[in-house]
């Protein structure tokens, strides 16, 4: 089995040393699809709040939401939780 965690916190990494972010998680989409062992990937939900009022904030937000949405589409399953309850999404 294998974790990553924090698929935000690696975003964050990205953002800050100028790098591009979608290729990077396209690249992850395709490896998880080619890996045969299970996998669990931890992020962290930002969408559901208030807009941040600074550019980088919504720059953030914005590639997280997209890398979460590739990753989400070639999961077997998609759990989100909230105060440590799980919800299946899928």
């Amino acid at each position: 089995m294998t974790l990553v965690d924090c698929l935000t916190l690696r975003i964050s990494h990205r953002i800050i040393a100028e790098e591009e972010v979608t290729g990077a998680a396209e690249d992850m989409r395709h490896a998880i699809r080619r890996f045969r062992e299970t996998s669990i990937l931890v992020s962290n939900e930002v969408g559901i709040g208030i807009a941040p009022d600074n550019p980088l904030a919504r720059q953030f937000r914005g590639e997280a939401e997209q890398t979460n949405q590739l990753i989400a589409a070639v999961a077997n399953e998609v759990q989100r939780v909230v105060a440590e309850l799980p919800m299946k999404v899928k």
